[in-house]
């Protein structure tokens, strides 16, 4: 048996990250088992759509880098297996009709009075024809498994394998969800998480039999490593640097500390030094004259110099940079061009002198 799997999220924005967790776990076991992950767009309930929730699901996918192997299937676009299947279900499944027009299986709608499908009949008609082995989906969807079973048997088939998993939570022990923040992948991203330490951590959790408490210090160290893992142009072109700053930047947090660390080497705010700082800057123009571009081990000399006569490393920091805190001083030196380097100490001792 061909396995085949299915992600079908509401179009309503950016992924929850408790769906992304799952849209990873259906990736995987597809891979797992060499079978094909269908991505579904559930869109039958009108009031749930987002005008561009569903950009905003595929955009993040291709960020996390999930492929899929067929789709997007657009539920609103399939009306006819749903009609097919209601019929099926009225004539030969024990469905009923209401007054109002209506379709029901016992307590289950299939059908709404206008005549359109409900989210039970179409995730299971869906399931059926589109030849899903296995249902992979968060343990909140539990109570919908027997009903669900009971439709595919009216609508004359069985409920693919089912599988759940575990929800991941936030602080309080509850579901997660906008109101805990980084709750969304949207959320992440504007965090400057790395896409790579999102996929990581979703792929750690695997398929967790119990609720998992989201681990913000564990991604953030997957953030820190991921970082420093990325080639030089990724890396520059993430924080909107020239490449020369990569090392740099290696030390960053997130994305967004990067940016700003390359903020300051490449754009430093102007500063004001104290008198007793100027032999440290005058000795770092010394050193640094006439070694032209620095490789790593050049560039620690100088630092390795200055710190052996006692120099404010801290104030060769503020006049390279404007910041008294930042990446290791060594790839700042490593980072400005000679003559950058020297400029920006010799205006600092001007200022100092002036």
């Amino acid at each position: 048996m061909s396995v085949r799997v299915r992600f079908a999220p509401s179009p309503t924005g950016s992924l929850h990250l408790g769906n992304a967790l799952t849209a990873v776990a259906n990736r995987r076991f597809a891979d797992e088992h060499d079978g094909v992950l269908l991505l579904r767009i559930d869109d039958t309930d009108p009031t749930r759509i987002v005008e561009g929730g569903e950009d905003a699901i595929l955009d993040d996918l291709r960020w996390l880098e999930l492929a899929w192997n067929e789709g997007p299937v657009r539920q609103s676009a399939r009306g006819d297996v749903y009609r097919a299947a209601a019929e099926h279900a009225e004539s030969d499944g024990g469905a009923a009709r209401d007054p109002d027009g209506s379709l029901r299986l016992g307590g289950i709608t299939l059908l709404r009075a206008d005549g359109t499908a409900t989210y039970q009949l179409a995730t299971v008609a869906d399931d059926l024809d589109l030849g899903v082995t296995h249902v992979i989906r968060g343990s909140d969807h539990r109570p919908n498994e027997e009903p669900q079973r009971r439709i595919a048997r009216a609508i004359g088939g069985q409920l693919p394998e089912v599988i759940h998993h575990g929800l991941l939570l936030g602080e309080d022990g509850k579901k997660l969800s906008k109101r805990h923040g980084h709750a969304s992948i949207a959320d992440l991203r504007a965090e400057g998480i790395p896409p790579l330490a999102v996929r990581t951590y979703l792929e750690e959790l695997g398929r967790p039999a119990h609720d998992v408490h989201l681990d913000l210090a564990r991604l953030g160290r997957l953030a820190i490593e991921a970082i420093a893992a990325m080639p030089d142009d990724e890396l520059a072109a993430a924080a909107g640097a020239d490449e020369s700053l990569a090392r740099a930047l290696r030390g960053a947090r997130t994305l967004v500390e990067a940016r700003e660390i390359a903020g300051t080497i490449s754009h430093p705010e102007p500063v004001s030094l104290p008198p007793e700082t100027e032999p440290t800057l005058v000795r770092f123009v010394e050193l640094r004259a006439g070694g032209g571009a620095l490789d790593e081990a050049g560039a620690r000399a100088i630092v390795r110099e200055l710190k052996a006569v006692g120099g404010d490393l801290r104030a060769l920091r503020l006049a390279l940079t404007g910041a008294g805190r930042g990446p290791e001083l060594w790839t700042v030196v490593a980072a400005l061009s000679e003559d950058e380097a020297i400029g920006r100490a010799r205006r600092a001792v001007e200022q100092v002198s002036g």
